[in-house]
Protein backbone atom coordinates (compact mmCIF):
# COMPACT_ATOMS: atom_id res chain seq x y z
CA UNK A 1 0.00 0.00 0.00
CA UNK A 2 2.59 2.12 0.72
CA UNK A 3 4.23 1.43 -2.52
CA UNK A 4 1.20 2.70 -4.24
CA UNK A 5 1.14 5.99 -2.20
CA UNK A 6 4.30 6.63 -3.36
CA UNK A 7 3.67 5.96 -6.99
CA UNK A 8 0.50 8.24 -7.03
CA UNK A 9 2.94 10.87 -5.30
CA UNK A 10 5.40 10.48 -7.68
CA UNK A 11 2.91 11.54 -10.53
CA UNK A 12 0.98 14.13 -8.92
CA UNK A 13 4.27 15.73 -8.16
CA UNK A 14 4.97 15.05 -12.37
CA UNK A 15 2.00 16.43 -13.39
CA UNK A 16 2.12 19.34 -11.24
CA UNK A 17 3.98 21.35 -13.42
CA UNK A 18 2.08 20.84 -16.48
CA UNK A 19 -1.27 21.24 -14.96
CA UNK A 20 -1.03 24.99 -14.04
CA UNK A 21 1.43 25.70 -17.54
CA UNK A 22 0.19 28.55 -19.87
CA UNK A 23 2.84 28.58 -22.36
CA UNK A 24 1.49 28.10 -25.93
CA UNK A 25 4.13 27.55 -28.08
CA UNK A 26 1.84 28.22 -31.37
CA UNK A 27 0.46 31.34 -30.24
CA UNK A 28 4.17 32.36 -29.95
CA UNK A 29 4.73 31.32 -33.45
CA UNK A 30 1.88 33.21 -34.96
CA UNK A 31 2.70 36.31 -32.70
CA UNK A 32 7.02 36.02 -34.06
CA UNK A 33 5.15 35.37 -37.64
CA UNK A 34 2.65 38.72 -37.43
CA UNK A 35 6.03 40.84 -36.09
CA UNK A 36 5.38 41.44 -32.41
CA UNK A 37 8.71 40.94 -31.85
CA UNK A 38 9.89 42.90 -35.03
CA UNK A 39 10.67 42.11 -38.88
CA UNK A 40 13.59 40.13 -38.30
CA UNK A 41 14.18 39.28 -34.77
CA UNK A 42 17.50 37.21 -33.72
CA UNK A 43 15.49 34.10 -32.54
CA UNK A 44 13.22 33.33 -36.24
CA UNK A 45 14.87 29.75 -37.58
CA UNK A 46 13.82 27.26 -40.48
CA UNK A 47 13.28 23.74 -39.61
CA UNK A 48 16.98 23.84 -40.71
CA UNK A 49 18.30 26.02 -37.37
CA UNK A 50 19.16 28.63 -40.12
CA UNK A 51 17.95 32.41 -39.20
CA UNK A 52 14.82 33.69 -41.26
CA UNK A 53 12.82 36.99 -41.05
CA UNK A 54 9.59 36.82 -38.95
CA UNK A 55 7.21 35.97 -41.45
CA UNK A 56 9.16 33.19 -42.34
CA UNK A 57 10.02 31.67 -39.16
CA UNK A 58 8.98 27.35 -38.51
CA UNK A 59 11.26 27.86 -35.32
CA UNK A 60 12.52 29.40 -32.84
CA UNK A 61 15.92 29.54 -31.22
CA UNK A 62 16.06 28.14 -27.90
CA UNK A 63 17.25 31.63 -26.09
CA UNK A 64 14.30 33.03 -27.65
CA UNK A 65 11.58 30.59 -26.78
CA UNK A 66 12.95 31.09 -23.35
CA UNK A 67 12.75 34.75 -23.34
CA UNK A 68 9.75 35.39 -25.40
CA UNK A 69 7.78 31.67 -25.49
CA UNK A 70 7.84 31.02 -21.96
CA UNK A 71 10.63 28.64 -20.25
CA UNK A 72 7.52 26.15 -18.81
CA UNK A 73 5.77 23.25 -20.33
CA UNK A 74 2.83 23.51 -22.52
CA UNK A 75 -0.69 23.03 -20.50
CA UNK A 76 -1.99 19.65 -19.41
CA UNK A 77 -4.37 17.94 -21.20
CA UNK A 78 -6.49 15.20 -20.04
CA UNK A 79 -7.96 13.54 -23.02
CA UNK A 80 -4.40 13.58 -24.77
CA UNK A 81 -2.57 12.19 -21.54
CA UNK A 82 -5.01 9.43 -20.89
CA UNK A 83 -5.47 8.24 -24.59
CA UNK A 84 -1.88 8.28 -25.06
CA UNK A 85 -1.49 6.49 -21.59
CA UNK A 86 -4.04 3.92 -22.20
CA UNK A 87 -3.11 3.28 -25.62
CA UNK A 88 1.20 2.94 -25.32
CA UNK A 89 2.03 2.14 -22.22
CA UNK A 90 -0.84 0.15 -20.16
CA UNK A 91 -1.16 -2.58 -22.07
CA UNK A 92 2.50 -3.28 -21.26
CA UNK A 93 2.63 -2.65 -17.72
CA UNK A 94 -0.26 -5.36 -17.76
CA UNK A 95 1.66 -7.76 -19.49
CA UNK A 96 3.75 -7.84 -16.29
CA UNK A 97 1.59 -9.84 -14.82
CA UNK A 98 2.34 -12.81 -16.74
CA UNK A 99 5.93 -13.08 -15.37
CA UNK A 100 6.50 -16.26 -13.95
CA UNK A 101 6.70 -16.03 -10.22
CA UNK A 102 6.39 -18.73 -7.47
CA UNK A 103 9.08 -17.26 -5.01
CA UNK A 104 7.77 -18.23 -1.17
CA UNK A 105 8.65 -14.78 -0.44
CA UNK A 106 6.16 -12.17 -2.16
CA UNK A 107 8.94 -9.47 -2.02
CA UNK A 108 11.19 -11.55 -4.11
CA UNK A 109 8.58 -11.63 -6.75
CA UNK A 110 8.18 -7.94 -6.63
CA UNK A 111 11.83 -7.64 -6.56
CA UNK A 112 12.03 -9.95 -9.99
CA UNK A 113 9.53 -7.20 -11.56
CA UNK A 114 11.78 -4.52 -11.07
CA UNK A 115 15.09 -6.09 -12.29
CA UNK A 116 12.79 -7.04 -15.39
CA UNK A 117 12.07 -3.41 -16.40
CA UNK A 118 14.99 -2.14 -14.91
CA UNK A 119 17.47 -4.16 -16.82
CA UNK A 120 15.80 -5.81 -19.44
CA UNK A 121 19.34 -7.10 -20.58
CA UNK A 122 18.63 -9.56 -16.99
CA UNK A 123 15.68 -10.61 -17.86
CA UNK A 124 16.61 -12.11 -21.69
CA UNK A 125 20.28 -13.61 -19.94
CA UNK A 126 18.26 -15.43 -17.62
CA UNK A 127 15.67 -16.36 -20.08
CA UNK A 128 18.29 -17.73 -22.50
CA UNK A 129 20.77 -18.96 -20.39
CA UNK A 130 17.91 -20.84 -18.89
CA UNK A 131 17.41 -22.27 -22.47
CA UNK A 132 20.89 -22.86 -23.07
CA UNK A 133 21.56 -24.95 -20.33
CA UNK A 134 18.82 -26.94 -20.78
CA UNK A 135 20.31 -27.95 -24.04
CA UNK A 136 23.75 -28.61 -22.65
CA UNK A 137 22.72 -31.18 -20.41
CA UNK A 138 20.72 -32.72 -22.38
CA UNK A 139 23.91 -33.48 -24.32
CA UNK A 140 26.23 -33.86 -21.22
CA UNK A 141 24.04 -37.07 -20.39
CA UNK A 142 23.57 -38.35 -23.94
CA UNK A 143 25.24 -41.54 -25.27
CA UNK A 144 25.18 -42.81 -21.36
CA UNK A 145 23.52 -46.20 -20.96
CA UNK A 146 22.63 -46.06 -17.66
CA UNK A 147 19.03 -46.08 -15.77
CA UNK A 148 16.81 -43.10 -14.96
CA UNK A 149 18.95 -41.40 -17.60
CA UNK A 150 15.66 -39.94 -19.19
CA UNK A 151 14.21 -38.75 -15.68
CA UNK A 152 17.66 -37.71 -14.43
CA UNK A 153 17.65 -34.85 -17.31
CA UNK A 154 14.40 -33.92 -16.66
CA UNK A 155 14.42 -33.56 -12.92
CA UNK A 156 18.34 -31.86 -13.25
CA UNK A 157 16.62 -29.26 -15.64
CA UNK A 158 13.19 -28.44 -14.25
CA UNK A 159 15.59 -27.63 -10.75
CA UNK A 160 17.03 -24.78 -12.36
CA UNK A 161 14.56 -22.16 -10.67
CA UNK A 162 15.31 -24.10 -7.28
CA UNK A 163 18.35 -23.75 -4.88
CA UNK A 164 19.50 -27.38 -5.58
CA UNK A 165 22.02 -29.04 -3.02
CA UNK A 166 23.54 -32.32 -3.61
CA UNK A 167 25.40 -34.12 -0.53
CA UNK A 168 26.88 -37.38 -1.44
CA UNK A 169 27.93 -37.80 2.14
CA UNK A 170 27.26 -41.41 3.79
CA UNK A 171 26.96 -42.58 -0.22
CA UNK A 172 23.64 -40.72 -1.07
CA UNK A 173 24.18 -39.69 -4.33
CA UNK A 174 25.73 -42.74 -5.10
CA UNK A 175 23.12 -44.84 -3.65
CA UNK A 176 20.28 -42.94 -5.38
CA UNK A 177 22.23 -42.76 -9.02
CA UNK A 178 23.01 -46.83 -8.42
CA UNK A 179 20.49 -48.86 -6.64
CA UNK A 180 17.51 -50.10 -8.55
CA UNK A 181 15.45 -49.32 -5.50
CA UNK A 182 15.81 -45.47 -6.30
CA UNK A 183 14.33 -45.55 -9.54
CA UNK A 184 10.82 -45.13 -8.69
CA UNK A 185 11.77 -42.10 -6.73
CA UNK A 186 13.30 -40.77 -9.60
CA UNK A 187 10.22 -41.26 -11.84
CA UNK A 188 8.45 -39.69 -9.20
CA UNK A 189 10.20 -36.59 -8.80
CA UNK A 190 10.38 -36.11 -12.51
CA UNK A 191 6.53 -36.80 -12.78
CA UNK A 192 6.23 -34.17 -9.46
CA UNK A 193 8.17 -31.49 -11.80
CA UNK A 194 6.23 -32.17 -14.57
CA UNK A 195 3.89 -29.13 -14.46
CA UNK A 196 2.47 -26.19 -17.12
CA UNK A 197 1.40 -23.06 -15.95
CA UNK A 198 1.64 -21.75 -19.57
CA UNK A 199 -0.73 -20.60 -22.36
CA UNK A 200 -4.20 -20.22 -20.37
CA UNK A 201 -7.35 -18.30 -21.80
CA UNK A 202 -6.38 -15.14 -20.06
CA UNK A 203 -3.02 -15.26 -20.88
CA UNK A 204 -3.42 -15.55 -24.38
CA UNK A 205 -5.94 -13.01 -24.55
CA UNK A 206 -3.75 -10.66 -22.83
CA UNK A 207 -0.74 -11.13 -25.19
CA UNK A 208 -2.89 -10.83 -28.15
CA UNK A 209 -4.71 -8.14 -26.56
CA UNK A 210 -1.16 -6.22 -26.28
CA UNK A 211 0.19 -7.42 -29.80
CA UNK A 212 -2.90 -6.01 -31.43
CA UNK A 213 -2.91 -2.71 -29.67
CA UNK A 214 0.24 -2.15 -30.32
CA UNK A 215 -0.31 -2.59 -34.11
CA UNK A 216 -3.13 -0.77 -34.11
CA UNK A 217 -1.30 2.33 -32.10
CA UNK A 218 1.10 2.25 -34.72
CA UNK A 219 -1.24 2.70 -37.91
CA UNK A 220 -2.88 5.57 -36.24
CA UNK A 221 -0.21 7.50 -35.16
CA UNK A 222 1.18 6.81 -39.30
CA UNK A 223 -2.35 8.18 -40.71
CA UNK A 224 -2.73 11.04 -38.52
CA UNK A 225 1.23 12.10 -38.58
CA UNK A 226 0.28 16.29 -39.41
CA UNK A 227 -1.97 17.01 -36.43
CA UNK A 228 -0.38 15.11 -33.54
CA UNK A 229 3.29 14.85 -34.21
CA UNK A 230 4.90 15.09 -30.95
CA UNK A 231 2.36 12.66 -29.51
CA UNK A 232 3.08 10.04 -31.68
CA UNK A 233 6.61 10.41 -31.74
CA UNK A 234 5.92 10.02 -28.01
CA UNK A 235 4.20 6.67 -28.72
CA UNK A 236 5.99 5.46 -30.90
CA UNK A 237 9.31 5.90 -28.65
CA UNK A 238 7.49 4.07 -25.63
CA UNK A 239 5.83 1.61 -28.22
CA UNK A 240 9.41 0.35 -29.41
CA UNK A 241 10.90 1.01 -25.73
CA UNK A 242 8.69 -1.45 -24.27
CA UNK A 243 8.73 -4.14 -27.27
CA UNK A 244 11.29 -6.37 -25.39
CA UNK A 245 8.44 -7.71 -23.16
CA UNK A 246 6.86 -9.35 -25.60
CA UNK A 247 9.47 -12.14 -26.06
CA UNK A 248 10.29 -12.29 -22.97
CA UNK A 249 7.07 -13.41 -21.39
CA UNK A 250 6.27 -15.74 -24.64
CA UNK A 251 9.77 -17.11 -23.88
CA UNK A 252 8.89 -18.22 -20.39
CA UNK A 253 5.48 -19.47 -21.39
CA UNK A 254 7.18 -21.53 -23.83
CA UNK A 255 10.08 -22.79 -21.24
CA UNK A 256 7.32 -23.03 -18.34
CA UNK A 257 10.08 -22.97 -15.39
CA UNK A 258 9.36 -25.03 -12.28
CA UNK A 259 9.35 -21.52 -10.40
CA UNK A 260 6.56 -22.15 -8.03
CA UNK A 261 8.17 -23.21 -5.06
CA UNK A 262 5.30 -24.80 -2.98
CA UNK A 263 4.89 -27.01 -5.47
CA UNK A 264 8.58 -27.95 -6.05
CA UNK A 265 8.81 -28.38 -2.16
CA UNK A 266 6.03 -30.86 -2.51
CA UNK A 267 7.68 -33.07 -5.10
CA UNK A 268 10.40 -33.56 -2.77
CA UNK A 269 8.41 -34.49 -0.38
CA UNK A 270 6.05 -36.77 -1.74
CA UNK A 271 9.27 -38.21 -3.59
CA UNK A 272 11.57 -38.42 -0.20
CA UNK A 273 9.60 -41.48 1.20
CA UNK A 274 11.22 -43.56 -1.84
CA UNK A 275 14.91 -42.67 -1.85
CA UNK A 276 17.01 -45.53 -0.57
CA UNK A 277 20.96 -45.74 0.60
CA UNK A 278 22.86 -48.89 0.42
CA UNK A 279 23.77 -50.52 3.51
CA UNK A 280 26.41 -53.18 4.95
CA UNK A 281 23.75 -55.74 3.56
CA UNK A 282 23.74 -55.95 -0.45
CA UNK A 283 20.05 -57.14 -0.24
CA UNK A 284 18.76 -54.97 2.31
CA UNK A 285 18.92 -51.18 1.30
CA UNK A 286 17.47 -48.83 3.96
CA UNK A 287 15.10 -45.67 3.83
CA UNK A 288 17.06 -42.71 3.46
CA UNK A 289 14.39 -40.84 6.00
CA UNK A 290 14.61 -43.73 8.54
CA UNK A 291 17.91 -43.88 8.93
CA UNK A 292 19.57 -40.72 8.00
CA UNK A 293 18.94 -37.04 7.67
CA UNK A 294 20.83 -36.18 4.86
CA UNK A 295 19.34 -36.15 1.38
CA UNK A 296 21.31 -36.39 -1.94
CA UNK A 297 19.08 -33.81 -3.56
CA UNK A 298 17.51 -30.96 -1.70
CA UNK A 299 16.35 -27.53 -1.38
CA UNK A 300 19.18 -25.69 0.08
CA UNK A 301 18.29 -22.73 2.34
CA UNK A 302 21.28 -19.96 2.78
CA UNK A 303 20.58 -18.05 5.73
CA UNK A 304 23.83 -18.10 7.29
CA UNK A 305 25.14 -16.75 3.58
CA UNK A 306 23.79 -13.47 2.38
CA UNK A 307 25.43 -13.80 -0.82
CA UNK A 308 23.74 -16.73 -2.04
CA UNK A 309 19.97 -15.50 -1.06
CA UNK A 310 18.68 -15.21 -4.92
CA UNK A 311 19.45 -18.46 -4.83
CA UNK A 312 16.21 -19.25 -3.26
CA UNK A 313 14.12 -17.06 -4.85
CA UNK A 314 12.51 -19.33 -7.17
CA UNK A 315 11.29 -16.66 -9.83
CA UNK A 316 13.35 -17.29 -13.19
CA UNK A 317 14.85 -13.97 -13.62
CA UNK A 318 17.16 -15.18 -10.55
CA UNK A 319 18.17 -17.79 -12.72
CA UNK A 320 21.57 -15.27 -13.05
CA UNK A 321 22.54 -16.42 -9.49
CA UNK A 322 22.11 -20.55 -9.78
CA UNK A 323 23.68 -21.15 -12.96
CA UNK A 324 27.20 -21.47 -11.80
CA UNK A 325 26.01 -23.59 -8.23
CA UNK A 326 23.52 -25.31 -10.84
CA UNK A 327 26.06 -26.61 -12.97
CA UNK A 328 28.42 -27.42 -10.44
CA UNK A 329 25.69 -30.02 -9.46
CA UNK A 330 24.71 -31.34 -12.91
CA UNK A 331 28.75 -32.24 -13.08
CA UNK A 332 28.74 -34.61 -9.80
CA UNK A 333 25.61 -36.32 -11.05
CA UNK A 334 27.11 -36.63 -14.26
CA UNK A 335 30.61 -38.35 -12.70
CA UNK A 336 28.89 -40.95 -10.85
CA UNK A 337 26.52 -41.94 -14.02
CA UNK A 338 28.93 -41.74 -16.36
CA UNK A 339 31.35 -43.99 -14.19
CA UNK A 340 28.30 -46.56 -13.47
CA UNK A 341 27.42 -46.26 -17.22
CA UNK A 342 31.18 -47.09 -17.69
CA UNK A 343 31.47 -49.91 -15.45
CA UNK A 344 28.22 -51.30 -16.76
CA UNK A 345 29.46 -51.32 -20.20
CA UNK A 346 32.39 -53.09 -19.08
CA UNK A 347 29.80 -56.12 -17.77
CA UNK A 348 31.05 -54.94 -13.99
CA UNK A 349 28.77 -55.17 -11.15
CA UNK A 350 28.57 -53.23 -8.49
CA UNK A 351 29.83 -56.81 -6.07
CA UNK A 352 33.14 -57.90 -7.32
CA UNK A 353 31.52 -61.32 -5.94
CA UNK A 354 28.59 -61.32 -8.22
CA UNK A 355 28.44 -62.38 -11.85
CA UNK A 356 27.38 -60.38 -14.73
CA UNK A 357 23.69 -61.32 -15.67
CA UNK A 358 22.32 -60.10 -18.73
CA UNK A 359 19.38 -57.22 -18.60
CA UNK A 360 16.13 -58.20 -20.38
CA UNK A 361 14.74 -56.20 -23.28
CA UNK A 362 13.01 -53.68 -21.10
CA UNK A 363 15.99 -52.41 -19.20
CA UNK A 364 19.77 -51.17 -19.98
CA UNK A 365 21.31 -53.06 -17.00
CA UNK A 366 19.83 -55.69 -14.88
CA UNK A 367 18.78 -54.87 -11.20
CA UNK A 368 21.05 -57.32 -9.77
CA UNK A 369 24.26 -55.89 -11.15
CA UNK A 370 23.78 -52.49 -9.63
CA UNK A 371 23.42 -54.02 -5.79
CA UNK A 372 26.27 -53.88 -3.53
CA UNK A 373 27.10 -52.87 0.04
CA UNK A 374 27.83 -49.31 1.06
CA UNK A 375 31.28 -49.66 0.31
CA UNK A 376 30.77 -50.93 -2.87
CA UNK A 377 28.46 -48.61 -4.29
CA UNK A 378 30.92 -45.46 -3.21
CA UNK A 379 34.28 -47.95 -4.87
CA UNK A 380 31.04 -47.77 -8.03
CA UNK A 381 31.06 -44.74 -8.30
CA UNK A 382 34.28 -43.37 -7.36
CA UNK A 383 36.29 -42.25 -10.60
CA UNK A 384 40.01 -42.58 -11.27
CA UNK A 385 40.55 -38.76 -11.61
CA UNK A 386 38.01 -36.43 -10.52
CA UNK A 387 37.15 -33.56 -12.04
CA UNK A 388 39.00 -30.86 -10.54
CA UNK A 389 36.89 -28.54 -8.55
CA UNK A 390 36.61 -24.76 -8.79
CA UNK A 391 37.04 -25.17 -13.18
CA UNK A 392 35.15 -22.94 -15.29
CA UNK A 393 33.78 -25.12 -18.15
CA UNK A 394 34.58 -23.90 -21.65
CA UNK A 395 31.22 -24.82 -22.70
CA UNK A 396 29.55 -22.46 -20.04
CA UNK A 397 31.71 -19.55 -21.29
CA UNK A 398 30.62 -20.15 -24.58
CA UNK A 399 26.86 -20.30 -23.39
CA UNK A 400 27.25 -17.26 -21.48
CA UNK A 401 28.63 -15.28 -24.44
CA UNK A 402 26.08 -16.54 -26.45
CA UNK A 403 23.52 -15.29 -23.78
CA UNK A 404 25.30 -12.10 -23.15
CA UNK A 405 24.65 -11.13 -26.84
CA UNK A 406 21.36 -12.20 -27.51
CA UNK A 407 20.77 -10.38 -23.96
CA UNK A 408 22.12 -7.09 -25.77
CA UNK A 409 20.69 -7.89 -28.90
CA UNK A 410 17.37 -7.77 -27.56
CA UNK A 411 17.45 -4.26 -25.08
CA UNK A 412 19.53 -1.92 -27.04
CA UNK A 413 17.89 -2.71 -30.57
CA UNK A 414 13.97 -2.30 -28.97
CA UNK A 415 15.24 0.55 -27.09
CA UNK A 416 16.75 1.68 -29.82
CA UNK A 417 13.64 1.65 -31.48
CA UNK A 418 12.84 4.15 -29.40
CA UNK A 419 15.81 6.25 -29.40
CA UNK A 420 15.26 6.95 -33.25
CA UNK A 421 11.67 7.72 -33.26
CA UNK A 422 12.23 10.64 -31.08
CA UNK A 423 15.89 11.10 -32.40
CA UNK A 424 14.51 12.21 -35.70
CA UNK A 425 12.11 14.58 -34.73
CA UNK A 426 12.81 18.10 -35.57
CA UNK A 427 15.06 19.28 -33.98
CA UNK A 428 16.89 16.61 -34.71
CA UNK A 429 19.28 15.80 -32.21
CA UNK A 430 19.83 14.60 -28.55
CA UNK A 431 17.12 15.65 -26.27
CA UNK A 432 15.14 14.71 -23.48
CA UNK A 433 13.41 11.87 -24.90
CA UNK A 434 15.81 10.18 -26.85
CA UNK A 435 18.71 11.46 -23.93
CA UNK A 436 16.00 8.99 -21.12
CA UNK A 437 15.71 5.96 -23.64
CA UNK A 438 19.30 6.31 -23.86
CA UNK A 439 20.06 6.89 -20.21
CA UNK A 440 17.50 3.54 -19.72
CA UNK A 441 19.47 1.21 -21.86
CA UNK A 442 22.91 2.37 -20.21
CA UNK A 443 22.05 1.67 -16.55
CA UNK A 444 19.84 -1.59 -17.74
CA UNK A 445 23.53 -3.24 -18.40
CA UNK A 446 24.88 -1.72 -15.41
CA UNK A 447 22.84 -3.26 -13.98
CA UNK A 448 23.08 -6.16 -15.50
CA UNK A 449 26.52 -6.60 -15.19
CA UNK A 450 26.76 -5.79 -11.76
CA UNK A 451 24.33 -8.61 -10.80
CA UNK A 452 25.77 -10.89 -13.11
CA UNK A 453 29.60 -10.10 -11.05
CA UNK A 454 27.80 -10.52 -8.03
CA UNK A 455 26.73 -14.14 -8.99
CA UNK A 456 30.33 -14.75 -9.37
CA UNK A 457 31.50 -13.34 -6.40
CA UNK A 458 28.85 -15.16 -4.34
CA UNK A 459 29.50 -18.58 -5.81
CA UNK A 460 33.58 -17.85 -5.46
CA UNK A 461 32.91 -17.33 -1.97
CA UNK A 462 30.65 -20.80 -0.77
CA UNK A 463 32.57 -22.65 -3.40
CA UNK A 464 33.93 -26.20 -2.34
CA UNK A 465 37.31 -26.92 -2.80
CA UNK A 466 39.65 -29.91 -2.64
CA UNK A 467 42.57 -27.78 -1.44
CA UNK A 468 45.01 -28.92 1.41
CA UNK A 469 44.06 -27.71 4.51
CA UNK A 470 46.34 -25.03 4.98
CA UNK A 471 45.75 -23.86 1.96
CA UNK A 472 41.65 -23.55 2.66
CA UNK A 473 42.64 -21.68 5.86
CA UNK A 474 44.49 -19.00 3.41
CA UNK A 475 41.37 -18.44 1.43
CA UNK A 476 38.94 -17.99 4.11
CA UNK A 477 39.89 -14.00 3.98
CA UNK A 478 39.22 -13.91 0.28
CA UNK A 479 36.22 -15.98 0.27
CA UNK A 480 35.17 -13.46 2.98
CA UNK A 481 35.89 -10.42 1.34
CA UNK A 482 33.97 -12.09 -1.46
CA UNK A 483 31.01 -12.74 0.23
CA UNK A 484 31.10 -8.94 1.37
CA UNK A 485 31.11 -8.05 -1.85
CA UNK A 486 28.82 -10.28 -3.49
CA UNK A 487 26.03 -8.87 -1.13
CA UNK A 488 26.85 -5.21 -1.58
CA UNK A 489 26.96 -5.74 -5.28
CA UNK A 490 23.70 -7.26 -5.19
CA UNK A 491 21.77 -4.41 -2.88
CA UNK A 492 23.08 -1.52 -4.96
CA UNK A 493 22.13 -3.76 -8.44
CA UNK A 494 18.64 -3.91 -7.17
CA UNK A 495 18.66 -0.66 -6.08
CA UNK A 496 19.64 1.05 -9.52
CA UNK A 497 17.31 -1.31 -11.37
CA UNK A 498 14.15 -0.40 -9.22
CA UNK A 499 15.03 3.65 -10.28
CA UNK A 500 15.39 2.58 -13.46
CA UNK A 501 12.26 1.48 -13.85
CA UNK A 502 10.43 4.10 -12.06
CA UNK A 503 12.81 6.18 -14.31
CA UNK A 504 11.52 4.50 -17.46
CA UNK A 505 7.81 4.88 -16.15
CA UNK A 506 7.74 8.45 -15.05
CA UNK A 507 9.25 9.23 -18.56
CA UNK A 508 6.61 7.95 -20.41
CA UNK A 509 4.38 9.80 -18.46
CA UNK A 510 6.21 12.92 -18.58
CA UNK A 511 5.76 12.67 -22.26
CA UNK A 512 2.14 12.04 -22.53
CA UNK A 513 2.06 14.82 -19.95
CA UNK A 514 2.93 18.01 -22.01
CA UNK A 515 6.06 18.06 -19.14
CA UNK A 516 8.39 16.96 -21.84
CA UNK A 517 7.07 20.14 -24.10
CA UNK A 518 9.57 22.36 -23.17
CA UNK A 519 11.97 24.65 -24.74
CA UNK A 520 14.59 23.06 -23.21
CA UNK A 521 13.57 19.55 -24.60
CA UNK A 522 12.21 20.39 -27.88
CA UNK A 523 14.70 22.31 -28.89
CA UNK A 524 17.32 19.22 -28.28
CA UNK A 525 19.52 21.51 -26.07
CA UNK A 526 21.94 18.11 -24.80
CA UNK A 527 22.69 17.42 -28.32
CA UNK A 528 22.88 20.87 -30.54
CA UNK A 529 24.38 23.02 -27.36
CA UNK A 530 24.65 26.79 -28.19
CA UNK A 531 23.08 26.01 -31.76
CA UNK A 532 19.32 24.64 -30.63
CA UNK A 533 16.47 25.48 -32.04
CA UNK A 534 12.62 24.00 -31.15
CA UNK A 535 11.06 23.19 -34.93
CA UNK A 536 7.04 24.55 -33.83
CA UNK A 537 5.63 23.89 -37.20
CA UNK A 538 5.87 20.99 -39.02
CA UNK A 539 6.64 20.88 -42.72
CA UNK A 540 5.98 17.89 -45.29
CA UNK A 541 9.54 17.35 -46.15
CA UNK A 542 9.56 17.09 -41.78
CA UNK A 543 6.57 14.52 -41.72
CA UNK A 544 8.16 12.39 -44.79
CA UNK A 545 11.68 12.32 -42.83
CA UNK A 546 10.18 11.50 -39.66
CA UNK A 547 8.17 9.11 -40.94
CA UNK A 548 11.27 7.09 -42.73
CA UNK A 549 12.68 7.28 -39.02
CA UNK A 550 9.57 5.41 -37.64
CA UNK A 551 9.49 2.78 -39.69
CA UNK A 552 12.94 2.08 -39.06
CA UNK A 553 12.75 2.10 -35.57
CA UNK A 554 9.96 -0.05 -35.78
CA UNK A 555 11.87 -2.58 -38.26
CA UNK A 556 14.75 -2.64 -36.05
CA UNK A 557 12.49 -3.14 -32.33
CA UNK A 558 9.73 -5.71 -33.89
CA UNK A 559 12.64 -7.36 -35.54
CA UNK A 560 14.78 -8.13 -32.92
CA UNK A 561 11.69 -9.37 -31.02
CA UNK A 562 11.22 -11.78 -33.63
CA UNK A 563 14.49 -13.02 -34.24
CA UNK A 564 14.91 -13.43 -30.82
CA UNK A 565 11.67 -15.40 -30.49
CA UNK A 566 13.14 -17.25 -33.33
CA UNK A 567 16.41 -18.11 -31.47
CA UNK A 568 14.06 -19.06 -28.25
CA UNK A 569 11.92 -21.35 -30.13
CA UNK A 570 14.89 -23.20 -32.07
CA UNK A 571 16.62 -23.82 -28.64
CA UNK A 572 13.60 -24.58 -26.17
CA UNK A 573 12.91 -28.15 -26.63
CA UNK A 574 15.99 -30.04 -26.39
CA UNK A 575 15.95 -33.78 -27.46
CA UNK A 576 15.70 -36.34 -24.76
CA UNK A 577 19.20 -37.86 -23.84
CA UNK A 578 17.55 -41.03 -23.33
CA UNK A 579 13.64 -43.00 -24.08
CA UNK A 580 11.58 -43.11 -21.05
CA UNK A 581 11.44 -46.07 -19.85
CA UNK A 582 9.76 -49.21 -21.27
CA UNK A 583 7.20 -50.99 -19.47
Amino acid sequence: MRVIHLGTFCVFLVLWPAAFAKTNFTQCLQMLNDGTFGDHPDGARNNKGMQVPAVDATAVSYDFCKTSCGAGPEPFSWTTFSTQFSSWLLPWLALLSQLPFGSTFPTDDVVSVFLTVGSPALAAYSLILTILNGKWVSRRLSGIRYPNVHYIWRVLNSLQQSSLNIDDSEGMLASLVILPENDEWWEEMAHGLDYTQTWSPSTISQIAWVFIAYLFTVIVSFLDTPDSVTANSNGQGVGSGFLWLLPIVIGWLQLSPKCDSARVGEAFFRADGKAFRATDDPTRPALASESTGHRALSLSSYKDSEARHDEEASAPIYNYARVLPWIANVERVFSVLHTAAERAACNEPVSPDARWKPADRHKCVADDNRRGTLEQVLLYACRPRAPQTGRIDPDFVSRFMIATAMAFFLQWATVGGAIIAVWFTPAIGLGCRSGSYLLYAAVGTIVWAIMVTSSFFAYYSTMESSDTLCARHSRMASRRAAGIIAVLLRRFGKFLATLNSIWIVLCCILQFSSSFDTCWCNASVLGLGKDAFYVISFLPSDIRAMTRAWILGIVLALGSAVVFGIFVYLHINPPSPAPPKRV
